[in-house]
């Protein structure tokens, strides 16, 4: 493994969006993630905290952010957050609907004290509805949209994408986009809006690539019959000899071919036949096969191949990659080896700002705004 790259610790923004000033009022899960994703490609986001802070540290979805510690439920702690919110481009809330509106942070008030505010706001159910007001996770989300009953193994229960479609998939990333495309209208227009980011929305607008070829007959989200789910066996792990697993994907006819070639195998052979009524006895085929050898040896034999084979890595093997190597995919940040900016720009590439003084960077983001 080679050394990680050890980054400098710039404290001027790097990035798209340098210039651009955020807001982030601290939450869990999707909101904090997408200021860090702000933040990597050059936002200067000025995170509002309370003492003690969420109950959720995370070293590296906090990165690159100025902290201002204050009571938001306190007159002066609001009077804070105006004097923030009035110099803002964005702000980042993800409190239950009607949090901000009884703190008097709403989007009323500040976008009538600041009328180019991009209010974003993310939550699970969104900002109306039966179920708008009601404690929700991951899980509840995603089992509103139809993604988890596709997900796990015929007969077991439904497998949990750890937090990565709802949360992140359907809400930060959502998120940032809806950001992003309000402050495009805002160049035109001139004003701000409110962008209600539901991470039902997001996972819902994530399902139509497989809801929308479902008419044509070209999946089935059936556990025992989804070529996605892990049903076909050119589309599945199989475990090895030391309990380690591979990942196999060759779902067009060629891939499939050079798998079964490096594998030894006739791409003729009827044992190994892609028909849907071959599929369990091709599976326990295959399975049969890579119980026979250690991981590390089928990834030798698949290298290099258009076969679609790769280990299963842990996420700390994972840093280690040889390809993410090559792509500086890690980077090393405050003594923290984690994943880099992204995406990659080719004139203004994003990069992992050190943490700053909320009081110092409110001063200057003054300081900016008279000499705009």
């Amino acid at each position: 493994m080679n050394d990680p790259k050890e980054i400098p610790e710039p404290t001027a923004a790097s990035g798209p969006l340098a210039g651009l000033r955020v807001v982030e009022f601290a939450g869990i899960g999707p909101g904090p993630h997408c200021a860090m994703l702000l933040a990597d490609l050059g936002a200067d986001v000025l995170r509002i905290d309370r003492a003690g802070g969420n109950g959720w540290a995370n070293p590296i979805v906090d990165r690159g952010r100025a902290v201002l510690t204050i009571d938001i439920r306190t007159d002066e702690g609001r009077d804070r957050c105006y004097q923030a919110c009035d110099l803002a481009d964005v702000i980042i809330e993800g409190f239950r609907p009607g949090v901000m509106e009884r703190l008097g942070l709403g989007p009323d008030v500040l976008l009538r004290r600041n009328p180019r505010l991009i209010f974003g706001r993310v939550t699970g159910w969104g900002q109306e509805g039966p179920l708008a007001r009601i404690a929700g996770h991951d899980i509840n989300f995603i089992a509103l949209t139809g993604a988890l009953a596709a997900m796990g193994a015929p007969e077991d229960r439904a497998a949990i994408p750890l937090n990565l479609v709802g949360d992140f998939g359907g809400g930060s990333m959502f998120l940032a986009f809806g950001i992003m495309a309000a402050l495009h209208e805002r160049s035109r227009s001139g004003l701000g809006q409110v962008v209600d980011a539901a991470i039902v929305d997001g996972v819902n607008s994530l399902m139509t690539m497989f809801t929308g070829l479902l008419p044509a007959g070209r999946i089935s989200l059936a556990r025992a019959d989804n070529i996605l789910g892990g049903a076909a066996p050119y589309y599945r792990t199989y475990f090895c000899s030391d309990g380690r697993e591979i990942a196999v994907g060759p779902i067009e006819p060629q891939f499939w071919a050079a798998f079964l070639t490096r594998l030894g195998i006739d791409p003729t052979d009827p044992e190994a036949s892609r028909d849907r009524d071959s599929w369990p006895a091709t599976a326990r085929k295959l399975e049969h096969i890579f119980r026979q050898r250690d991981q590390s040896f089928w990834c030798h034999v698949f290298e290099g191949s258009d076969a679609c084979v790769t280990p299963v890595l842990t996420a700390q093997e994972a840093t280690a990659h040889p390809h993410h190597e090559a792509r500086e995919g890690f980077i090393v940040h405050d003594a923290l080896l984690q994943a880099a900016p992204t995406p990659r720009f080719s004139r203004t590439p994003g990069q992992i700002r050190c943490s700053r003084s909320g009081e110092t960077e409110l001063k200057r983001w003054s300081m900016n705004r008279k000499a705009e």
